[in-house]
């Protein structure tokens, strides 16, 4: 499969916005063609975009209140624009649906205060508008992110009922319908918890930032940039999304957020080169959520991971280094290998873009993400970072005729990032439902003393045990708040039988990560699948795929600590690294079904046991594993038996 000609992957940085282009469409419209819907849907999405950029540069409101509008104004609009039933029209039932939606919405609004100064008290006006509240996100998450998730929200909800009947250590007394919606409605546990948080703060806000990006020609920047410098290379193109994202997200430490800034670009990139939706979002999902185990920054948690442990931050960093290179090793190499596979074949260099001439004319486009790098080194917050960048976004597009942005082209850009975030916001939301059942029934922490204590005296089967409630406490959560929780629990039983220090917290630290990817509430790999238009369960089971390494990674370094620079001296580390990048090839090699042709189902179970063997303490697997790879790479690469016949039509 050959990659498309670069002449049909130009970006066309002057749109009109999606209202005024709609206008003129025939009377096809789920609407039936009513332009004064479109019209005010138009300027729904424009004006939640304008909410939160005023927010952002001029303060936010208090907590309860900022994210209720947030979540009631995105609400309204995937009523408005997604149909009750798949592929149909606005009818009764949506009109129904939003009619309530305003009147919930009226009321949370206008008795902001109120509601949360009953909170433990809560009045019946409140259980009721709460448990319409509730059934409006459920029903919003069903019509966005699909009914798989809508279920889940729906199952955590009858936990918290149904707890007695549950096994084991997983019963629990059970709570009155009422403090259930007190929980989820009139405070920040439930649906307003950390997850809407991030998504009505920062999460949004660089989402309108990558919209703005797109429509002031970044896109056909980076496009110009990528095909210049790896175009005519296999799989470059997507290797540069896994590069570009890793970078940008080591400084924001938030792989959703800065999936919504470098997917905007990267992702379009790469199904326009012939890779398929779910890939390119999966690809740019692993990237992104990686950067937050990526030296220097890494996010906040390893801020406290150096207070918990004792150690300097930037010694943190150094030990964290080789584990995340490996990281992003295998990601580079799975993706190499899918092209390989896939026959996507580079571009001539006479058909790409010049670079010299592409840095000259076009680099000041990438300003604005040198901006918010800047300006979060220097102690702003993301929200304050992604005001001014989008600001720094419209004057710089002013440089050239070809990229400035115009009024109308700003409304365009406002009202497709309110678009864009709809799916993430209504995934947010019933994560948050997520987290508050397990905070109301104190699920985490019972489940994380129920497999520690499983284990036994099994290191193995206390880290795939932990490895598990890792993710599970990881759902919905920011990384930060998984890790506080797992180094009280998880880090000290890992140290109890002999893990080294560093390797336990940075265990359930990698594990806390990436949760991000792992359904039910992978928000970073549903914020790529939004912006890809692909499903976002399946997108996240791919992205599972392709960052399989970091699942893997935290295992090899436990069992070598070298890779942390822990317990050896350099000869024993070299080793170790060598080892380990050996290891990674010949891994990602087994998950693409792919080396140097197509491995087939016995040679791709042996090479994943010659990548098991080369990271297992000792020389002796080390050896053995050599060996097996060894001698896979001859059977592939022995050449063929020339048969006479064969040999005529050569000469001839």
């Amino acid at each position: 499969m050959a990659v498309k000609s670069v002449e049909k992957l130009d970006t066309t940085v002057k749109e009109k916005p999606a209202f005024i282009e709609q206008l003129w469409k025939e009377r096809k419209s789920r609407w039936n063609g009513s332009r004064i819907f479109i019209l005010i849907v138009s300027l729904l999405a424009i004006g939640l975009s304008l909410f939160h950029v005023y927010t952002a540069g001029f303060g936010t409101l208090p907590s309860w209140e900022q994210r209720s509008i947030h979540v009631i104004w995105a609400l309204l609009l995937i009523f408005l624009l997604f149909p009750f039933k798949k592929g149909g029209k606005f009818g009764v039932i949506d009109m129904a649906i939003v009619l309530v939606t305003i009147i919930t919405a009226y009321y949370m609004i206008s008795g902001a205060e109120a509601i949360q100064g009953r909170q433990g008290n809560i009045s019946n006006n409140d259980v009721i508008y709460g448990t319409i509240f509730i059934a409006l996100v459920l029903e919003a998450t069903r019509r966005t992110n699909g009914i798989l998730m809508a279920g889940i929200g729906l199952f955590f909800i009858a936990y918290i009922f149904l707890g007695r009947y549950f096994p084991g250590a997983l019963a629990h007394p059970g709570a009155r319908y009422e403090k259930m919606v007190d929980h989820m409605f009139n405070g920040t546990l439930g649906i307003f918890s950390e997850p809407i948080y991030v998504s009505s703060t920062v999460l949004i806000l660089f989402v309108i930032f990558g919209s703005f990006l797109m429509k002031s020609g970044g896109g056909q920047f980076f496009t110009d940039f990528a095909f210049g410098l790896f175009g005519n290379k296999t799989g470059g193109p997507a290797l540069s999304a896994v590069g570009s994202s890793a970078l940008v997200a080591t400084i924001t430490g938030n792989g959703a957020a800065n999936a919504a800034i470098t997917g905007s670009f990267t992702i379009p990139l790469m199904k326009k080169l012939g890779y398929s939706k779910r890939f390119s979002a999966a690809v740019e999902a692993v990237a992104s959520q990686g950067g937050q185990i990526m030296p220097p920054i890494m996010g906040a948690s390893v801020f406290i991971m150096a207070e918990v442990i004792g150690l300097p931050y930037i010694q943190i960093a150094i030990f964290a280094l080789i584990p995340a290179l490996i990281y992003f090793f295998i990601a580079g190499m799975v993706v190499y290998f899918h092209a390989k596979r896939l026959k996507m074949a580079g571009i001539p260099k006479e058909q790409l873009p010049d670079l010299k001439s592409v840095l000259i004319k076009q680099s000041y486009l990438f300003l604005p993400i040198l901006l918010i790098i800047g300006l979060m080194i220097y102690g702003y917050s993301p929200m304050k970072a992604g005001f001014y960048a989008i600001l720094a976004t419209v004057v710089l597009s002013w440089i050239r005729k070809a990229t400035r942005m115009n009024l109308l082209d700003i409304l365009a850009a406002l009202e497709n990032g309110a678009r864009n975030a709809l799916i993430v916001i209504a995934a947010c939301a019933t994560a948050g439902i997520i987290v508050g059942a397990v905070s109301l029934t104190g699920l985490g922490i019972t489940f994380s003393r129920f497999v520690i204590d499983v284990a036994g005296g099994s290191l193995l089967m206390l880290l795939i045990l932990v490895a598990g409630a890792s993710i599970i406490m990881g759902m919905g959560m920011p990384t930060v708040s998984a890790y506080v929780i797992l180094s009280v629990l998880g880090a000290p039983a890992l140290m109890d039988l002999g893990v080294n220090v560093v390797a336990a917290h940075m265990f359930v630290f990698y594990f806390g990560v990436l949760s991000g990817l792992t359904p039910p509430v992978a928000i970073t790999a549903y914020t790529t699948a939004g912006i890809a238009g692909s499903n976002p369960t399946k997108t996240a089971l791919y992205a599972i795929k392709i960052g399989m390494g970091g699942f893997f990674i935290p295992f090899i370094f436990v069992y070598n600590p070298e890779l942390l620079l822990q317990g050896g001296d350099n000869l024993r580390i070299s080793l170790a690294v060598v080892s380990a990048l050996i290891s990674c090839v010949l891994f990602a090699g087994a998950l693409e079904d792919y080396l140097f042709g197509k491995l087939g189902p016995l040679r791709r179970i042996l090479l994943f046991i010659s990548a098991v063997l080369l990271v297992t303490p000792g020389f002796a697997g080390d050896l053995i594993g050599l060996i097996l790879a060894l001698g896979l790479i001859i059977t592939m690469r022995k050449p063929k038996k020339i048969t006479p016949q064969h040999a005529k039509q050569v000469s001839g």
